[in-house]
């Protein structure tokens, strides 16, 4: 052992990392060398974007600071609306650090545009588990869209796991509002590129050229160089606690889109009437700001770490999609442990590779909107902030694990390590 950590800095000593994972560590890194290139290349074009969209926009200290009470007149809440619709490519948008949660924002939307008659088709299969009961597809009684008279329907996924186009373009044809959910939730699907969400978009408008589509686009910015407005997309929407806020944002979410719809979802945020015109910013603006400056380079790290990780675990003898060299569409990589004790093992060990909260164990809970129980190993600096190092997964059939984020390649790399290295002391792991 003392041979192979000779190679590598001083301070990793301290983590004992078993030799053998230190050698996959480093052949799993020397493989993703091309993947990490065209990383670094998507990043540059999004950094690039994102400055174009301040300097335009005219981006002063004094859009950094906050407001209170009423917030009339906040320059900076104005201001970051504006650049949010540059840098997505939206004619307006919604950014506000008081939506608690990308499913609050979505929630926001939904109501936002719907109205009782209208139906609501999702185009990937059944949303993520803490939007059924917003939809009404679990629970009845509670006000949710079903209770205020919206009907909903969706299109399954064909087994390739890709969106059905023909049976797409047949039911959205009734269809107010065409739902995509661009990454995976736990399931086992693809997640959506930019490229997949626009033939969808395409056989939409072609069946139904009023209906509205609306994207998940949650673990999806800036993994591309393009986002789904760019592609014909009405609406987008995602969380602050993900990649647009880079770890710096402490709470928030987006909406962006049509000007008109935007301006819908503004009313259901505060009131009609009032819309976007009221909302103190308190102290938030600049982490906003900085975040979404930042958001680039930081999920760059942050798919980096994904693919490193779907090379480790894959060459540890665990199946992950996507592969490393894989187009992604998002920050996750799904890697299939196999049974609850991998699955524990693994999620316990990146807790203790995590910054914040490193002695702490997580277990399983029954964590509200979901309908199984729950581990999630998170050691954020904001509670919950996908875009840094987590796992989570239901305890239920596949027993797959969703990791994302990492503000750090490095620091990501070594919560992956810790990882396989817990794994490997409690027997869930074969080292050759």
């Amino acid at each position: 052992m003392a041979e192979i950590f000779d190679s590598v800095p001083e301070k990793i000593k301290d983590f004992e990392i078993d030799e053998r994972i230190l050698k996959l560590a480093e052949k799993a890194e020397l493989a993703c060398s091309d993947t990490f290139a065209e990383i670094d290349r998507v990043a540059r074009k999004n950094g690039e974007r994102v400055l174009r969209a301040f300097i335009n926009n005219k981006v002063s200290s004094a859009c950094l600071a906050g407001t209170t009470g009423y917030g009339y007149d906040d320059i900076g809440r104005d201001t970051l609306d504006k650049v949010y619709a540059e840098v997505f490519g939206a004619e307006d948008a919604l950014v506000r650090h008081s939506f608690v949660s990308g499913t609050h924002a979505l929630t926001v939307a939904l109501f936002g545009v719907l109205r009782t008659g209208d139906k609501l088709v999702s185009l990937t299969g059944k949303p993520y588990d803490t939007l059924e009961e917003v939809i009404g597809i679990r629970g009845k009684g509670n006000g949710s869209l079903a209770d205020f008279g919206i009907d909903y329907d969706q299109v399954e996924l064909m087994a390739d796991g890709k969106p059905d186009i023909a049976e797409i373009f047949n039911k959205v044809k009734g269809a107010k509002v065409a739902y995509i959910q661009r990454s995976r939730g736990y399931s086992l699907r693809h997640t959506l590129t930019v490229d997949d969400i626009a033939e969808v978009v395409k056989s939409v408008k072609n069946a139904n050229p009023k209906a509205i589509v609306m994207v998940d686009n949650c673990y999806g910015e800036f993994v591309e160089t393009r986002e789904p407005l760019h592609i014909g997309a009405d609406l987008i929407i995602g969380s602050l606690i993900k990649n647009p806020g880079a770890g710096i944002a402490e709470t928030g979410g987006y909406i962006a889109g049509r000007k008109d719809l935007v301006e819908l979802c503004s009313y259901r945020m505060t009131c009609v009437g009032m819309g976007k015109e009221v909302g103190c910013t308190l102290n938030q603006n600049k982490s906003m700001y900085q975040g979404l400056f930042f958001a680039p380079e930081v999920t760059a790290n942050a798919v980096k770490s994904a693919a490193f990780t779907a090379k480790i675990m894959t060459m540890a003898g665990f199946e992950c999609y996507p592969k490393e060299d894989e187009k992604r569409g998002d920050i996750i990589t799904t890697v299939l442990m196999k049974n609850p004790e991998n699955l524990i093992a693994f999620c316990q060990g990146i807790q203790k590779g995590s910054p914040i909260d490193s002695y702490v164990t997580p277990e399983p809970w029954d964590m509200p909107g979901y309908d199984s129980q729950v581990i999630m190993a998170a050691g954020a600096f904001n509670m919950g902030a996908s875009i840094e190092l987590s796992a989570d997964a239901p305890l239920r059939e596949p027993y797959a694990a969703y990791v994302q984020g990492g503000l750090t390649f490095p620091t990501a790399r070594m919560g992956i390590l810790t990882a396989l290295q817990e794994m490997h002391e409690r027997h869930c792991l074969k080292l050759f």
